[in-house]
């Protein structure tokens, strides 16, 4: 089975937490707060694999999940940060952040990308000594690590892609020009999944070839396969459009012709401005009134019109070195390039990191805040520049202020993960 979209979720590893510690050692009276700091969480990693074809792997795995960095320890020792988790992919894999389409990476290199990052390890309390607070009885949770779910699109890397209605004679040309063996047979959608071939014109000239199952209008709303393929296209430098001029299928060949490169329109703009080559297959069955029909109304478009029989091999050579040709004029394979977080972004990114409910039930306020927890196992509850911390916390976090926006007054209950204190303004 091809499968060429996924949806997974990835976790990278929250960093470790620094560690509360005091040096003891014999003889050394008052040695002072040693904790050290946590361990940084792992990275997920993105890289190419060559020996996968396909996304199948991601419809049985669909969640990634990096380990997270070592706590600190005594001595001021740093705890240990996590490896990174690698994920391999197919050449030609773009990844997306599923909530915005914002693209993470395009992965048709072969450099390593690293989509989600780890947090970084918090700091030990040895860090927050100082003249009048010797003894800092805290240290710093972990930071999280990046986390995202993702949308994973392959787009073959291609630089022709073969397109036209099903029984085309798509399939038989590229089995004619390269070493590619489609499956071959007189019935529509014989080509269920898109084939490569590596056409080799002579020495140190070749390009890869793409056969994408037959088009059919209204494809690009989701009729037949072709919506599932035509993100196949998009790459491609060069499209070798095939009609079939005999009209054997019963099917006009201008008809079949403009039907196509509407859908490409539908689909996407950029692919209907792509460059195109038009090659009439089945001459053989085809009378010349019907070929130069089909010339004048190409050639009227601008567009190069070649001649050819896939199934005799007629005119296959001329047409591969006519696109050999064009390619040459051409810009590399498509690329798409990653979409950085604009300011306005990260900032609502690091707001949203600080969201925060308030309800009131029978006098309590009940503060609700996943990031809080971090933060209120690493408070000593019993030591005053712990708790002075921890007030900061929620002062500069607007926790304070929409307690008071709610109507608390001194005194009152306020409960967080089960932590209950008298609010003191």
């Amino acid at each position: 089975m091809f499968v060429d979209e996924a949806k997974i979720y990835l976790k990278a590893g929250d960093g470790g937490d620094g560690c509360v510690s005091f040096h003891r050692e014999k003889y050394i009276a008052a040695g002072g707060p040693d904790g050290g700091d946590g361990g940084k969480g792992g990275d997920i990693v993105f890289k190419v694999d060559d020996n996968i074809s396909n996304l199948i792997d991601f419809r049985y795995k669909r969640k990634y999940v990096a380990d997270k960095g070592q706590n600190g320890s005594s001595r001021n020792c740093s705890g240990r940060g996590a490896e990174d988790l690698v994920v391999s992919v197919p050449r030609g894999t773009v990844v997306k952040e599923a909530s915005t389409g914002r693209i993470l990476a395009d992965m048709s290199g072969d450099e390593p990308v690293v989509i989600a990052k780890g947090g970084k390890g918090g700091r030990g309390n040895a860090h927050f000594a100082t003249s009048t607070r010797q003894i800092p009885r805290f240290a710093k949770p972990g930071f999280r690590g990046d986390e995202y779910e993702v949308i994973l699109e392959l787009k073959l890397l291609a630089d022709v892609g073969l397109v036209g209605f099903p029984n085309v004679g798509k399939s038989t040309l590229i089995s004619v020009v390269s070493a590619a063996k489609p499956k071959i047979a007189n019935y529509h959608f014989t080509t269920l999944t898109p084939v490569l071939g590596v056409v080799k014109i002579e020495d140190g000239k070749s390009f890869v070839m793409a056969d994408i199952p037959g088009l059919i209008e209204g494809a690009s709303e989701g009729v037949g396969l072709g919506h599932e393929f035509l993100r196949h296209v998009e790459r491609c430098r060069l499209i070798v459009h095939v009609v079939d001029v005999s009209g054997v299928e019963g099917r006009d060949p201008i008809e079949d012709f403009e039907a196509i490169n509407r859908e490409l329109r539908n689909f996407s703009e950029d692919l209907a401005d792509a460059p195109q080559i038009v090659a009439a297959n089945k001459t053989d069955m085809a009378t010349p009134e019907q070929i130069e029909r089909l010339r004048e109304h190409v050639e009227d478009q601008g567009l190069l019109f070649y001649e050819i029989s896939a199934a005799t091999t007629q005119g296959t050579k001329e047409l591969m070195y006519g696109v050999w040709e064009r390619l040459e004029q051409l810009p590399p394979v498509k690329r798409f390039e990653a979409q950085p977080l604009t300011q306005e972004e990260l900032d609502e990114k690091l707001l949203s990191r600080r969201d925060f409910t308030v309800t009131v039930e029978d006098g309590i306020y009940f503060v609700e805040a996943d990031w809080l927890w971090d933060i209120l196992r690493s408070v000593n509850m019993e030591d005053y520049s712990s708790l002075q911390y921890f007030q900061r916390v929620l002062r500069s976090s607007g926790i304070i202020d929409k307690l008071l926006e709610e109507g608390i007054n001194e005194g009152d209950t306020v409960s967080i993960f089960d932590f209950e204190f008298e609010f003191v303004n």
